[in-house]
């Protein structure tokens, strides 16, 4: 608006103006609080801002109802998705209150639901800066602080052998000649100031994030680099010369790789670099001064695999179990993960996942010698260009080791020239997870030795493809594996009893059955595989129900059991079912979920689903006809936009819900956002006698001494990066919880017993403390490091869920300390735990 801008002349010359102006304020006061009061809170926007620019000296007296004002009328125009127009207003409030730390964490927050996360994080970031005690900035800027600089970064800071090979290979180049140098997909700005420091003469850095860029340009100007470096936000492949670089370079140096080489578009951008901005390169027995020419740092790559069992790699991609607690999975219902979707989406879907092999649950067994599947020469245009449009390769590999055939783990050697090399194998210890293509679709994944396996490998979408994998078997003379594509139906079988017994399937299969497959995240798929995660749920179901009615559930329950013993979830029973209304239960757990089914198996049951996606409703829909579920007895509780308190309602006006399900927990290992604001809607929805599952969680955890999560979670002063100053920088994203742990395979040192540490309780809300102080006596000498931490879900006082057990599809987390604190045997300390909202913060004490 105008009138922000231009405000009258203050002070003693104000003279008749005054009067007058100070009406027009007052006038504009009472319309603001008049439309308030009406709900009308555009209008009353506008007047503040009246009043804003005539009497700025008000701003501390209306401060908090503008504050009101503009979230309500923000949250309107949200609504509405007049995305412009929120936004102007947010740059209007922070005109007039450009250090309020409310109103920036709220430009944050719709920023980061609209997308925008880099720009969130500024806000986020600065609302900490100016009230470092403010926890909703605190939770926000940690969660989107994940997502602008991945961990990875800090553990690739601190590989000092990857940061020594790498400046060795820059400082060879460029003192032989290469001194006009361009890193693509700069980041901190490392290989950049390798190069600088080896004696480049010019040097120019791209990088694609508002985030990392920024952390660039404050990095190489405390390293006094700002002249010699040319830092670009924008893509390489949108840099054009004269008018970002003014002539061809010699040299580009990148490291975007990622576990499976291609995924971070490295082919793209080296193919447009030897285009566009690039000198030619050197050919063979060409000598002469390397300024004239061309070259990429890394030089190639070569690319191996290896066959493995893996019990945890199979537990998050594969369902191998037919029946959960009484729940038959239908034969025409297929369960996939992402990775092995991809093989056919049109989408460009990343066709693996990655692991750090040497740190996997359970560990692996080798079931081929390593293999080399492609090589790649960075330097060669058309060699680059060909891996696109070239036709897959056929790879067959003798089997080794007898087992059971469950992913295909990939790794590379990158070689950054002739002398220098780095390695990603899962026997090297580096920065570096391992690319996983879990195998699915065979009907038999057990493999001998004297059996080959057989795949196709391609690079379709700058990624790397494995697909097609089959088994060659030693007992027939022909392939009879079924095909890694959905395209084929060859069948994987060892012997002819197998095959008739895969015959014999298909002919009583039902002639009409309609194939589904469902895409399920992974750990979704694990949380399927999770038999005692769904038998505690079904039996805690099952004693809140006999308590509401025992004798109408006993009943049914008699019936469905021996119903049981002739058919696999017979579904609901009809014994006295239409004497009166049934039991409601509702499931607000995140993603897929069996639970209503089973809770539709006992007895007077009318279940609701809440999950959202079609294809998910649909399996649901089919795995109830199979376990002969009446129709319409499931029933999907849609969601509404983004209003989690939608879906908490009655299912009638006159009825109230027996059991509603929660998500507690994330996969994660964090507490679920707004899970207490849900839990408060639930308990009023409840009927008399209605639970909450789960009832309560208790939060348990230890002190331990751990230099890995030290160095994953902050770089550690300047050795690690060869004397570059970058860790003050990149350390302000540092988090103080570290989240998707596996507490099993950690490579720690206990200095203490576990120690309960905070109390959720959803069904009793007065138990609940937003902070405790904890005694934790010390039983071991050393460095405290962090205190892991983990959940008992308890469904009522006798069944609970450990989120730390190895069939779990939960992951731990941990408090990562910003300084270690020394410890002696038979000392105690004091965590002080906060609870706000989702976030929980622990503080240690002497």
């Amino acid at each position: 608006m105008s009138n922000s801008r231009r405000r009258p002349r203050r002070g003693a010359g104000s003279g008749a103006g005054a009067p007058g102006r100070d009406e027009l304020v007052s006038r504009s006061l009472q319309s603001a609080e008049h439309c308030i009061r009406a709900q009308d809170f555009g209008t009353a926007y506008a007047h503040y801002l009246l009043v804003l620019s005539l009497a700025p000296e008000l701003k501390d007296d209306v401060k908090e109802t503008f504050q009101y004002t503009l979230f309500r009328w923000a949250e309107e125009l949200d609504a509405l998705s007049r995305t412009q127009d929120l936004l102007g207003c947010y740059e209007q409030a922070l005109e007039l209150f450009p250090d309020d730390e409310v109103i920036c964490n709220s430009m944050g927050e719709h920023l980061f639901r609209m997308g925008f996360r880099d720009e969130a994080a500024g806000y986020f970031h600065k609302a900490v800066k100016l009230n470092p005690d403010f926890s909703d900035a605190k939770e926000n800027f940690y969660r989107v602080a994940n997502w602008l600089v991945e961990r990875w970064h800090f553990i690739m800071l601190n590989d000092t052998k990857r940061n020594t090979i790498y400046n060795a290979a820059i400082q060879k180049a460029v003192c032989l000649g290469s001194k006009s140098v361009l890193d693509i997909g700069a980041g901190t700005g490392i290989l950049s100031m390798f190069a600088k420091r080896a004696g480049a003469h010019s040097v120019y850095a791209c990088e694609l994030s508002q985030t990392m860029y920024e952390l660039a340009c404050d990095v190489v100007a405390a390293n006094k680099m700002e002249e010699g470096i040319k830092l670009l936000h924008m893509k390489s492949l949108d840099i054009e010369i004269p008018k970002h670089i003014p002539e061809r370079l010699s040299l580009v140096v990148t490291e975007t790789v990622d576990a499976g080489l291609f995924g971070e578009g490295i082919v793209e951008s080296l193919i447009h670099a030897w285009e566009h901005l690039l000198l030619q390169p050197k050919t063979k027995g060409e000598n002469g001064n390397c300024e004239k020419y061309g070259k990429v740092i890394p030089a190639s790559a070569v690319i191996f695999g290896m066959a493995v069992e893996c019990a945890e790699i199979r537990r998050h991609h594969r369902v191998g179990i037919k029946d959960i607690a009484g729940i038959c999975l239908p034969t025409n219902v297929k369960f996939q993960s992402p990775a092995y979707s991809s093989v056919d989406t049109e989408e460009t879907v990343e066709p693996y996942t990655t692991e750090k092999m040497s740190r996997v649950p359970g560990g692996y067994m080798a079931l081929t010698e390593s293999f080399e599947i492609m090589t790649v020469d960075f330097n060669n245009l058309q060699e680059l260009k060909s891996l696109a449009t070239r036709k897959p390769d056929k790879i067959g590999v003798p089997v080794t080791k007898e087992g059971i055939l469950d992913a295909v783990v990939v790794w590379f050697v990158l070689q950054l020239d002739d002398e220098h090399s780095l390695c990603t194998s899962p026997s090297e210890e580096s920065c570096w997870e391992q690319a996983v293509y879990p195998v699915h679709d065979l009907a038999d994944y057990w493999i001998k030795p004297g059996d080959h396996m057989m795949m196709e490998v391609s690079c379709q979408d700058c990624y790397l493809r494995i697909q097609s994998i089959s088994v060659f078997t030693s007992e027939h003379e022909m392939d009879v594996g079924k095909s890694f594509t959905k395209n084929k139906d060859l069948l994987s079988l060892g012997n002819e009893a197998e095959l008739c017994s895969a015959l014999a399937n298909l002919q009583t299969s039902k002639p009409d059955a309609v194939e589904q497959t469902c895409v399920l995240e992974t750990t979704e798929i694990a949380l399927l595989n999770n038999i005692p995660y769904h038998e505690a749920f079904k039996m805690a179901m099952r004693k809140v129900l006999s308590s509401l009615t025992p004798e109408k559930l006993c009943q049914a329950m008699d019936a469905h059991c021996q119903d049981s013993d002739m058919s696999c979830g017979s579904g609901q029973s009809n014994s006295g079912q239409s004497a009166s209304e049934p039991f409601y239960v509702l499931d607000v757990s995140e993603g897929f979920s069996i639970l209503p089914i089973i809770a539709g198996t006992l007895g007077q049951v009318k279940p609701y689903s809440s999950v959202e996606k079609d294809q998910h409703r649909i399996t649901l829909d089919l795995i109830s006809e199979a376990n002969h579920f009446p129709k319409e007895t499931l029933e999907f509780w849609l969601r509404h936009g983004e209003d989690e308190s939608a879906v908490l309602q009655r299912p009638k006006s006159d009825k109230l819900w027996s059991i509603i399900i929660l998500d507690v927990i994330e996969p994660s290992g964090l507490i679920q956002q707004e899970i207490m604001e849900k839990a408060a809607i639930s308990r009023c929805l409840l009927q008399s006698g209605g639970k909450i599952f789960p009832q309560y969680v208790l939060m348990f955890g230890l002190l331990v001494e751990s230099q890995t999560l030290v160095e994953e979670n902050a770089v550690q002063g300047t050795a690690r990066t060869l004397g570059l100053n970058i860790a003050p920088f990149i350390n302000q994203f540092q988090v103080p919880i570290r989240a998707f742990l596996d507490l099993s395979l950690l490579p720690c040192i206990p200095l203490s017993k576990p120690v309960e540490l905070l109390r959720l309780d959803l069904m009793t809300p007065y138990l609940n403390t937003s902070n405790r102080e904890v005694k934790v006596h010390i039983c071991k000498s050393g460095q405290v490091t962090a205190i892991p931490f983990w959940y008992h879900l308890h469904l009522d006082d006798e069944i609970r869920l450990d989120t730390s057990s190895g069939a779990s599809h939960w992951k731990q987390a941990a408090a990562v300390l910003d300084n270690p604190i020394q410890v002696e045997v038979g000392e105690e300390l004091t965590l002080d735990v906060q609870h706000h909202k989702s976030n929980v913060s622990i503080t240690v004490k002497r």
